[in-house]
């Protein structure tokens, strides 16, 4: 007989961790922070969109077995900020649409083949494969409803993202729209530490040709000085020698007042 108390159902739980390590290895783990730390940084001016690296997703409310920790996922449509994992429910029923995966030695085929079913069936617009071993890339977009393989990657322009990919000597590389390149935390102190000491040089540069023309200025400053007193000083000597010309017209005023002509030669 039931109790007429109604049964209490249990809540349902979401975990918001899945016991599995991000990465099983550091070159997987550069990879997707790599990876999401540029992704998030291109669209850090957009309050809509939504980054996050290794957060579980709940795509179907009551299901807490249906999920997935993609390695970096992008969500437009939704708010920044913190979160235990992506119910999608909770977040206008809108799906990532741009999933990243990076590839460890531990993942096998059927792995991946489930992961891929996973981000068609549940909505995904665009998935990338992306193996750091190698260095090698694989794409997925959706049309018509289903991911279908994107034959080239090389030269790629992502229609949600706006990045680039290429194919270079390193494997595939990922660019800004801008056409920066995606650099891990690492390079990208050392570029800034680059960018600081040319900047360094530039002003020590710029501090010696300030230092050097006011040594010019100071040269020409001396000179116009020494010109100056040069000046004076001939004012000076032209000033006596007129007056030692109006003092012998003086005298010789005096002298022929006496009858004396000073001109006259003397025996």
């Amino acid at each position: 007989m039931m109790s007429e108390q109604s049964a209490v159902v249990p809540a349902i739980v979401y975990p918001d961790s899945d016991g599995m390590p991000i990465a099983d290895n550091t070159r997987q783990f550069r990879a997707i922070v790599t990876i999401q730390g540029n992704l998030d940084a291109i669209f850090r001016e957009r309050d809509d969109v939504f980054v996050a690296g290794d957060l579980l997703w709940y795509p179907v409310e009551g299901r807490p077995d249906i999920r997935r920790a993609p390695d970096v996922m992008v969500v437009f449509g939704r708010p920044k900020g913190d979160r235990g994992s992506y119910r999608q429910w909770e977040e206008n029923g809108i799906a990532p649409q741009v999933v990243f995966e990076v590839l460890s030695p531990e993942n096998t085929l059927t792995e991946r083949a489930a992961k891929q079913e996973f981000y068609d069936i549940y909505g995904v617009d665009e998935y990338y494969l992306y193996d750091p071993e190698h260095g090698d890339m694989s794409g997925w977009q959706r049309i018509d409803g289903r991911l279908r393989v994107i034959n080239e990657l090389d030269g790629w322009v992502s229609p949600r993202l706006g990045i680039t990919f290429k194919r270079t000597d390193r494997g595939m590389q990922l660019y800004w729209p801008d056409g920066r390149p995606f650099l891990s935390f690492v390079e990208l102190q050392a570029q800034a530490e680059q960018e600081r000491q040319r900047a360094e040089e530039e002003r020590q540069r710029a501090e010696q040709e300030r230092q050097r023309a006011e040594e010019e200025r100071q040269r020409a400053e001396q000179e116009h000085q020494r010109a100056e007193e040069e000046r004076q000083r001939a004012e000076q000597e032209r000033q006596r020698a007129e007056e030692e010309r109006q003092r012998a017209e003086r005298l010789a005023a005096r002298l022929r007042a006496l009858g004396i002509d000073p001109d006259a030669e003397q025996e």
